[in-house]
């Protein structure tokens, strides 16, 4: 090999050593790149699924409200009435609660007076709060009960129009079109589901006394993370 061959020869490996680095360089950063989309789009997935309390029964009952009988559509309210709910839930009252618990720190309890849908200054705000902390959830619970007192057929009338003083004042104060798909009524009347005082140390929109019977004069309102 002369030495014209051999200046030609190194010429050409200075040339190729950066291409090659580069090539390599380029590769690596972008095997990074989707590694990080990757879990970045697993994060986002997981703080929206994985919240402890979306358990599979919490999802059915919520798939089932959603589907069967709980979102608005039309711009008119359509819910689950009372007799429906256990076919709803298919569980029992005390299990139907039970599943809620763990929203102890996020939902709201939107207390009223006997025999009395109209909502107090205090419902109103409460309402508002709980609205607007959707932390980007897409479905909106509202499930409204009435106490044992008086007769069954009047407490499913307070039950139902609870729900639905619920979805009015959020379209009034909100004005919101895409409202009307985000809200699920359910209630309940006397008959299903009735809360136990323990529930008097959730989030209310009243202070002071509280009683099983009071805390059951009442819709149950929050945002729902799960994913259905």
């Amino acid at each position: 090999m002369n030495e014209r061959t051999k200046q030609w020869g190194l010429l050409g490996v200075t040339i190729a050593i950066p291409v090659v680095l580069v090539a390599v360089w380029a590769n690596a950063a972008q095997t990074r790149l989707e590694e990080t989309a990757s879990a970045t789009k697993d994060v986002a997935i997981a703080s929206v699924t994985d919240d402890s309390y979306c358990t599979p029964q919490l999802k059915a009952i919520i798939r089932r409200v959603a589907g069967a009988c709980g979102l608005i559509e039309g711009g008119g309210g359509r819910g689950c009435q009372p007799m429906e709910a256990k076919k709803v839930a298919a569980l029992s009252g005390d299990d139907f609660n039970a599943l809620f618990k763990p929203l102890s720190k996020r939902a709201h309890i939107i207390q009223f007076d006997a025999s009395k849908t109209e909502l107090d200054p205090d419902a109103a705000s409460t309402i508002e709060k709980a609205w607007s902390d959707q932390r980007g959830a897409s479905f909106f619970f509202v499930v409204s009960r009435a106490s044992t007192d008086g007769a069954s057929e009047m407490n499913e009338t307070l039950s139902r129009e609870r729900a639905r003083g619920v979805l009015t004042h959020l379209q009034s104060k909100f004005k919101d079109e895409d409202l009307k798909n985000q809200v699920g009524l359910l209630w309940l009347g006397e008959q299903y589901a009735q809360l136990g005082d323990e529930f008097c140390t959730w989030n209310r929109s009243r202070a002071g006394e509280c009683t099983a019977t009071e805390i059951n004069r009442s819709a149950f309102v929050a945002w729902i993370d799960c994913a259905i």
